[in-house]
């Protein structure tokens, strides 16, 4: 599991860059390096020093396990861009490098700059998964009986599911950033679409966001949210995708199970993304790390769910 990686759960959070915006000015007393056009710019730009975790070269990024960033970010995983994208050619898992990061506003940044200073070969599972004591969702892997309560303040649990196939993502209503939370319930709401569109799946397939913010995500509060990821107000739409929240008490081992780690900051909760595939007999069929899937994905998964069945 990346183990050479050393990483710490803590360490394990791909979260949108726009957030550290807030931090940098109270850390503005380390060391950063400009150049003229930065200056001219507006951009600053921070010495990197990090681990390839995982290259995706149609995005033209990489998550990359960073060191400490002196005056800008703690270490952490997280997903970056390239500028020239051509420099992720000379790029493999495990690598080691140092890099430029070039911060030009919310939401705008890449490293450029690129050299790798290192060569090594990551261990399994592939990259791009969590490298820690958390549990890893593997295919066949039994899911326990999760208890949750759903957007009506009915008591669910995940076994009530079987028979169908069980779309799990976990999400918090109140995520800021757009790459996160945002992007998989996009996903999730263009899945429902295609299902429900389809009689010959509809019924064969559910879909669950659970957030991890139960002291805010109210059943009141789940259920104004979905009503504004499905872009609808109509009630029939939980038949088919629930919202729902686990509970404080069961949060860490729930967490652990779905390699989902979390931490609040300032008011916001950094954290990874974990999705998973539920068979119908209650195993899991697939599991995502991060934001590497669309909405296509999954429904080839449903597909390949069922057919196995």
């Amino acid at each position: 599991m990346l183990n050479n990686f050393n990483l710490s759960p803590p360490r394990i959070a791909l979260f949108y860059l726009c957030t550290l915006l807030a931090f940098s000015a109270s850390c503005s007393s380390g060391p950063s390096r400009v150049s003229s056009t930065s200056s001219q710019s507006g951009a600053k730009r921070y010495a990197l020093k990090g681990k390839i975790i995982s290259v995706d070269k149609n995005a033209g990024t990489a998550n990359i396990d960073n060191e400490p960033i002196a005056g800008f970010m703690d270490a952490m995983i997280m997903s970056y861009p390239f500028r020239p994208a051509t420099a992720l050619d000379q790029l493999q898992p495990g690598d080691s490098i140092t890099a430029d990061v070039v911060l030009e506003g919310p939401g705008k940044y890449w490293l450029e700059n690129v050299k790798v200073v290192g060569h090594s070969t990551p261990a399994e599972p592939p990259a791009g998964k969590p490298t820690s004591s958390l549990h890893i969702p593997s295919p066949g892997d039994d899911v326990p009986d999760f208890e949750l309560v759903n957007q009506s303040g009915k008591n669910i649990s995940l076994h009530q599911y079987r028979g169908q196939t069980l779309l799990l993502t976990l999400i918090y209503t109140r995520c800021p950033f757009p790459d996160f939370c945002p992007r998989v319930s996009h996903e999730f709401a263009a899945i429902d679409r295609q299902i429900r569109a389809d009689p010959a799946r509809y019924g064969k397939a559910h879909l669950l966001s659970i957030s991890f913010d139960p002291a805010n995500d109210t059943p009141k509060v789940l259920r104004a949210y979905g009503f504004s990821c499905a872009g609808s107000k109509d009630p029939a739409l939980f038949t088919h995708w629930e919202f729902a929240a686990i509970p404080q008490a069961e949060l860490p081992r729930f967490a652990d199970y779905f390699a989902l780690t979390y931490k609040e900051e300032g008011g916001v909760l950094t954290h990874s993304l974990s999705t998973a595939v539920i068979s119908a007999d209650g195993k899991i069929f697939k599991w995502y790390y991060g934001t590497e899937w669309q909405a296509s994905d999954l429904l080839q998964d449903v597909a390949a769910a069922h057919a196995a069945s």
